[in-house]
């Protein structure tokens, strides 16, 4: 199979992503599933074995695309400054090339209703905030700053797509910037 082309699996958990993002947790259902991509409900339960199974795969697909990708195309040049790699990965966020901020919105809404969505959503946060961590203590050598930077940081873009209408991505970049030109002045830690 070539590279570009995707399975069946990846489309069914893309499409579950969109309907998410769209409509909320309550709407991914197999009838509006089965819809969307024109497939029958038998590959979808020869994909999945349910509903549940479908949850689990989906929540791992979110981690994936919105957490896990995102940090390895940020290191893609692991020998890049932190401050060029922190780029990378604002590029991506404020992007929103495979998801805007409704996805972020939705997976938190279904995390305050759902166990398995919540511990999701804590794994997630864990990762990012983390990683920002990680970044900044690359670039300062300092535990404490890396640690509320990372928050901040973080509390930015999940802030920023909580706000309605979403902040739009030159405001949020704009926001970042900032951000990093006030952490990095002389004298802030």
């Amino acid at each position: 199979m070539a590279a570009s082309r995707r399975s069946k699996r990846e489309d069914w958990l893309d499409a579950g992503l969109e309907i998410l993002a769209g409509h909320g947790a309550p709407a991914v259902t197999i009838e509006r599933l089965t819809e969307r991509l024109g497939l029958t409900k038998g590959s979808f339960y020869h994909h999945f074995g349910g509903m549940a199974g479908y949850k689990t795969a989906l929540l791992a697909h979110f981690e994936e695309v919105c957490t896990t990708r995102l940090i390895d195309l940020a290191e893609q040049d692991p020998d890049a400054p932190p401050m060029a790699r922190l780029e990378r990965l604002m590029d991506l966020v404020v992007s929103g090339k495979d998801h805007g901020p409704e996805l972020e919105v939705a997976v938190r809404a279904w995390a305050q209703q759902d166990a398995e969505a919540l511990a999701l959503q804590e794994r997630v946060d864990r990762a990012r905030v983390d990683y920002l961590r990680a970044l900044w203590l690359d670039h300062t050598g300092d535990a404490a700053e890396a640690g509320r930077i990372a928050n901040l940081f973080y509390l930015i873009t999940i802030g920023g797509s909580h706000i309605i209408p979403p902040l739009p991505a030159p405001d949020l970049r704009g926001v970042f910037e900032l951000g990093i030109r006030l952490a990095t002045r002389e004298g802030t830690s």
